[in-house]
């Protein structure tokens, strides 16, 4: 799953979190039934279905989620036919089932159902093949995203989705999410480099979709599930693109003593006909929390930075780096160094990919937010942010995928304090508000979850949603997959304000349950 993120700290012992227990739902066993338990005890080796509570603690959540719950059981197959099992015995049964990766993901969107079982893919982490020829790799869905550019290392290639969780997450929860990363500006999301997945529906039938080749016949539906967080199917295996490693890469790091001049420069550096292997920002904020973690040499009296990298041979990164310099000097930068050698470029890159964990050594509590805007419009959220820092009492500093204009806000705040996970949940829904009304979105690469549903009925209508709940219901009919996460119902948004419908327009069960 999606920037998803860095690697974590747990969550300090006594913080007090939102429990979150819906009214149970009459669509679903009030309790799983014995004897689903006990096929599932079959079907599974020993010691690989967990129901004691002490056990299914580390699975309540994902990621930084202040949100989390215990699932009835979590399930742990170690091959794609004990998958396909235990899919047709919870569809048998009724049961709900949340696929889940490493659980690094930022929206809640693995967070289980308290009716129903998790289904953990991590013993499903296999390279299957690697043609460095057709420059592909075939993995189980439980592998690392980093073990999967080690394993093609020597052959000179490497998979260039890079989220900054990627020594951790896994390859299925990328898919999941449509995971990014730093580098995702020129080589692309995770749609762009999956050429095929294997996919295990919930009735137990398996799906291919895509091919080795350019196209495959019929509709794109493998555009269709990456992205889908697990509404739709259980990915068991993908084939992967594997990219050249290129020959060299060069890192300019800008200083800027003011934001929107940071933000009309990497409007700028695009519109000059540069397309860097990554361009990101960071606020004063986030450069003073992550300077003394890792020693990456930023200018901590600029207002903003922006890294911004060039790779390829050596004449064409020479010639890019030189275009791009003078646009950010023209731009008004106050500072510009260029990495001298590759020790260098890479701890600048340390630094930003240490964002997220060093907002936690500065505060007890973050809170992620991911919306992606119009890259011209940085500098007006950046200010916006500063005026929502005083409405709500709360420090909020800033990390973005500058380059495709996706932003990272993180808010700071202790969840043992009385009143400010609420008002951390209120600013973070403003800055999704914001983002729409800048034309953008409420998610550029952390998915939905649950911890956007209100945020959907804001950016989607009433025909939009009904579409979506369309092709869920064809997927998935009884809404058994990863059950109230991504798509709201419309109850829910009427109920909200956002959408004034009418109770008789809701003619599937599954769009009532909220």
């Amino acid at each position: 799953m999606a920037d998803p993120a860095g690697a974590h700290e747990d969550r300090k012992p006594g913080v007090k979190v939102r429990e979150h227990t819906p009214d149970r739902d009459p669509d679903f066993p009030e309790a799983a039934p014995e004897a689903l338990l006990a096929e599932l005890r079959a079907i599974l080796p020993p010691g690989s279905l967990i129901t004691d509570e002490e056990l299914l603690r580390p699975y309540e959540c994902d990621g930084l989620s202040a949100y989390r719950r215990l699932p009835l059981a979590v399930a742990l197959p170690e091959d794609e036919a004990q998958v396909v099992a235990i899919l047709r015995a919870c569809h048998r049964a009724g049961v709900p089932i949340v696929p889940r990766g490493a659980g690094t993901g930022l929206s809640a969107g693995s967070m289980p159902h308290p009716q129903g079982v998790l289904l953990s893919l991590a013993k499903l982490n296999r390279i299957l093949h690697l043609d460095p020829v057709a420059r592909v790799a075939v993995v189980q869905t439980g592998v690392r995203n980093l073990a999967i550019s080690e394993a093609a290392l020597p052959h000179g290639l490497y998979y260039a989705p890079d989220p900054s969780s990627q020594i951790a997450c896994t390859i299925g929860g990328n898919v999941a999410e449509n995971a990014g990363g730093v580098h995702c500006l020129k080589y692309g999301l995770t749609v762009h480099n999956v050429l095929r997945i294997r996919v295990v529906t919930i009735e137990g039938d398996i799906l291919e979709l895509g091919s080795h080749a350019l196209d495959a016949p019929g509709y794109d539906l493998l555009a269709l599930f990456i992205g889908s967080e697990g509404l739709l199917g259980v990915v068991t295996e993908v084939t992967v693109r594997l990219s050249p490693k290129p020959q060299t890469a060069q890192c300019i790091m800008a200083s800027f003593d003011d934001v929107r001049k940071a933000g009309e420069a990497v409007a700028a550096v695009i519109a000059a006909g540069s397309i860097p292997s990554g361009l990101e920002m960071m606020d004063q904020g986030v450069t003073a929390a992550v300077e003394p973690f890792v020693n990456a040499g930023y200018d901590l009296d600029a207002v903003a930075i922006l890294l911004c990298e060039s790779d390829g041979t050596p004449q064409e990164v020479a010639e890019e780096i030189a275009r791009m310099r003078a646009v950010l000097e023209r731009s008004g930068a106050t500072g510009i160094r260029v990495s001298r050698n590759e020790v260098e470029r890479i701890r600048f890159w340390a630094g930003r990919k240490a964002a997220f964990p060093s907002a936690g050594r500065i505060s007890p509590d973050y809170y992620c937010m991911d919306g992606t805007i119009p890259r011209k419009r940085l500098g007006d959220m950046l200010t916006a942010i500063r005026a929502m820092e005083k409405t709500y009492g709360l420090r909020c500093i800033n990390v973005f995928h500058a380059g495709d204009g996706n932003l990272h806000p993180l808010i700071l705040y202790d969840a043992n304090v009385p009143g400010q996970l609420e008002r951390t949940e209120a600013f973070g829904a403003e800055i999704l508000r914001l983002s729409v009304s800048l034309g953008g979105t409420i998610t550029g690469e952390h998915g939905v979850g649950f911890e956007k549903l209100n945020a959907m009925c804001e950016q989607f209508t009433s025909d939009e949603l009904k579409a979506f709940h369309g092709i869920k219901r064809a997927f998935d009919p009884q809404g058994l997959l990863n059950p109230i996460k991504a798509i709201p119902s419309l109850h829910r948004c009427a109920e909200m304000g956002r959408m004034h419908v009418h109770r008789g327009e809701l003619k599937f069960p599954e769009l009532e349950r909220l």
